[in-house]
């Protein structure tokens, strides 16, 4: 574990020779962003909070071109996309990223600062906005993404959101999860989520071959076997009719699933 020279704020690990997380352990949220390198260019999944700039630890990590690609459009993972013009977004999320997110700027900097956390000292929520702009790139399911001698497949796996995103590396076998699988509390209760298509989602993750799944908060060092375990968990809740808003929290093992 290595961190940024200039800023605490993040923290950078390495994967492999050739991918890196980022990571805002600081915050309470704890949101990894991925670099990506191919022979040709570099994949930032996700930018984070936006609290400081993620590009000064990015250009540490690549010299080639960067595009980025947004899991899904919250607050937690496009705070930095002001510092990247090339990124991408799913279709159903196009016009959340561009002014059209459903919570108000209040609301976000409620939840920016609803634990206590070690920000930096020149940091001021009050200044805190969100970015809108237009992707360069619209995704939709089983797009691929191509580095140079890396392809990222695109699946789409609504349910924590309308647009959520998983990538799959299959030479690799990296799931990179995005806030559908990690362990933690999993949200499925607010009114732009859908626990159904969630479940839905993370039955077409089934049948991947999966080696690493590296998702977008909290613990990196997650079971292979979280998938099979959330799979059994929310179709249990189906099939007792318990599987939609309102119906509470349910505790499991390594996560929960709060309705």
């Amino acid at each position: 574990m290595t961190y940024d020279n200039e800023s605490d704020w993040f923290t950078i690990e390495k994967i492999d020779d050739n991918t890196s997380v980022i990571s805002e352990y600081k915050h309470w949220e704890e949101t990894h962003c991925y670099v990506l390198n191919g022979t040709e260019r570099c994949l930032l999944i996700d930018t984070g909070l936006g609290v400081e700039n993620i590009w000064e630890p990015v250009q540490k990590l690549t010299n080639k071109p960067i595009t980025v690609v947004t899991t899904h459009v919250h607050y937690d993972h496009f705070g930095g996309h002001k510092y990247f013009p090339d990124f991408y977004v799913h279709e159903a999320e196009k016009e959340w990223i561009n002014g059209g997110f459903p919570l108000t700027l209040e609301q976000v900097r409620n939840f920016l600062v609803e634990e206590p956390c070690d920000f930096p000292k020149d940091f001021d929520v009050n200044n805190y906005y969100l970015f809108e702009g237009a992707p360069t790139r619209v995704l939709k399911d089983n797009d691929t993404i191509e580095l140079g001698q890396r392809t990222i497949q695109i699946l789409h796996t609504p349910g924590h959101s309308p647009g959520h995103m998983c990538f799959y590396e299959k030479d690799k076998g990296y799931l990179y999860t995005g806030d559908l699988i990690y362990i933690g509390e999993l949200f499925a209760y607010f009114p732009s989520t859908d626990p159904i298509a969630y479940m839905n989602s993370i039955k077409k993750l089934l049948g991947l071959n999966v080696k690493r799944v590296l998702p977008a908060h909290h613990d990196l060092d997650i079971p292979l076997s979280i998938i099979r375990d959330m799979d059994k968990a929310f179709s249990e809740l189906y099939e007792r009719g318990k599987l939609k808003h309102g119906s509470g929290t349910f505790a499991y093992e390594n996560f929960g699933i709060k309705l």
